[in-house]
Formats: C-alpha cells, structure tokens, sequence
C-alpha cells in the first residue's frame, strides 16, 4: 500500500506502511514554547534520527525497538506523497502499543525538578535531602514519568500515579528498562566529555514484550551539558535549542502566535550545537550520515 499520514507533529510526520509498519520522518522544524518556528534548522531532522538510530544500537542487549531501517531502499516504493527528502530522516519503524506516560529518567536536578524541590523539597512527589543545589548530580537516577498531553504542557507525576495508568506489572518494567538505558547512556556519554542529566523514553509493546520507540537520547528529548561547564548552583549551556528560546525571549515576544522569524546567527547557532552534540556523543561524523550536507556552514 502507499503510506497513508497518521499524524503531523511539530516536528515529526508519521505515515502508515500496512503490515503492522511506519514510517517516521523527522522534519527540521522546530518549536519553542509550543509555536512551531517559520526558519527550520538545517540538519536537525538528520541529528534526530541518527543519535536515536546510534543509541538504539547501543542499547540493543538491554531492550528491543521499534526500528526496522534507516535504509530508504527499505522503504515502500510509492512515496511520492511524502516529499523529495526522506534519505536520512526517516525511520522504518513497527507499530507498537505506547504506554500513555512520558518515561523520564534524572541524574541531576534540573528544570521542573528543580522547581519541584525548592517549592516543596521532592521531585515528582519523592523526597530529596536538603540543601540540594541547582544542577546537582543525585544521589542515583530517579525515574519521574509525566502524562502526555495531547494539549497544553505534560504534568509531572508520581511512580503510584503511573502505576494507576498502566498497571504495576507495565510500571515497573518501564522504570527498570528506563533506569538501565540512562545509566548505560550517562556512562558511554561520559567516557566522551558529555553529562546527560536528563532524558525521556517512549516506550511500548511490540510483539508482547516492552520496547523502546519513537526518539531515543536526542537534544530534543534529552539535558546534554558539556562536562566541564558543569558546576552544582548553575545551569551550564545545554546542547539543544535554548539560542532558540534565549532569543524569543530576548525579542519581546509574547509567545503566542505567530512568533517573529530568527535571526540568520540563531539558526546557524542551534544548528552547531545539534550536529556537536551527535558527533561528540557519537565519534561519528555527521557529513557521513545519508542525506547530510557537510558544506553547510
């Protein structure tokens, strides 16, 4: 069959292969604040694709994926309907039963976390010692799922509150699938100068056994801070799009509808630090990944 579009995402577009198949092609849009941006970022589909594509490699032995290929001769024949630039930002992928819950795993304090803990001393509902600092390492990696929304922000919540959602069996695998990714990742990461101080999963059963799906480790599911920036009682720069956010805010904006368009060096920026943050997470090069432009400044 030709691929059918389920969805249209802010960043992703998934079309329907038949036979329990998808195809997931990662656009270089971005977003910020929920606004989709007018500029996309040139390479940010391809970095998505290969660090998930990379990670999932890396964490073959401890869970199965949904992904089938990069590869496009892998891909349905007939996509004409799906645009000229698939090679390197599309994922063959198998349909999976998702768990309605965002798995997020922490290593350190950070973000909403952090807000959590000054206003009430937990995280996710679990108490943390005292006099922890901004962007401090924790005591071990914490799993703090959250809901997906289909509207407005995803809410924090706590491992009973998950367990109501998916059942105690489903939320316990979650939690120990997710715990061993991260700290896997934190140490292959790590051995390459790069702290990951947080990172969401999206998990579900293919064929009845749990698996990971969807992006995996990426900027924009992923805190990747360079390890030695890091200091407890600062936020060091992350590798993600906050030149993106940084701007906007700067701009006056009030974040709704429609935004302003980026300046030419905040979108050559935000490109830089995507593309740094696969290759030296990776050892890769991304001008060797399908599809890349190694002459784009």
């Amino acid at each position: 069959m030709s691929p059918v579009r389920l969805h249209s995402g802010k960043v992703r577009d998934v079309y329907d292969c038949g036979d329990g198949r998808l195809l997931m092609v990662t656009s270089d849009r971005i977003s910020a604040f929920d606004v989709v941006l007018a500029e996309p970022i040139p390479d940010k589909g391809r970095v998505l694709t290969a660090m998930t594509a990379f990670w999932l490699g890396e964490l073959a032995d401890l869970s199965p994926s949904h992904l089938l290929s990069t590869n496009p001769h892998d891909f349905p024949s007939d996509t004409d309907g799906m645009g000229p630039d698939l090679n390197g930002r599309t994922m063959l992928v198998r349909r999976a039963d998702m768990l309605p819950i965002e798995c997020i795993v922490r290593g350190y304090l950070a973000g909403s976390a952090w807000s959590e803990y000054q206003s009430v001393g937990t995280m996710h509902g679990v108490r943390l010692p005292a006099g922890l600092a901004e962007s401090a390492r924790l005591p071990e990696p914490l799993f703090t799922p959250s809901t997906k929304a289909t509207q407005g922000h995803d809410v924090n919540i706590s491992f009973a509150e998950a367990v109501d959602l998916v059942g105690q069996e489903a939320a316990e695998l979650a939690r120990d699938l997710c715990v061993s990714a991260y700290r896997r990742a934190s140490e292959r990461a790590a051995e390459r100068g790069i702290i990951i101080a947080d990172t969401k999963f999206e998990l579900g059963y293919i064929d009845g056994r749990l698996a990971i799906c969807d992006e995996v480790l990426t900027p924009d599911s992923s805190r990747f801070w360079a390890a030695d920036a890091w200091a407890p009682g600062a936020t060091p720069a992350s590798f993600d799009k906050q030149p993106v956010r940084d701007w906007l805010s700067a701009s006056g904006w009030d974040k709704r509808p429609p935004p302003p368009h980026l300046a030419p060096g905040v979108v050559t920026e935000t490109r830089e630090r995507y593309v740094t943050a696969y290759e030296r997470i990776s050892g890769l090069s991304l001008a060797d990944w399908p599809g890349a432009d190694a002459e784009r400044p």
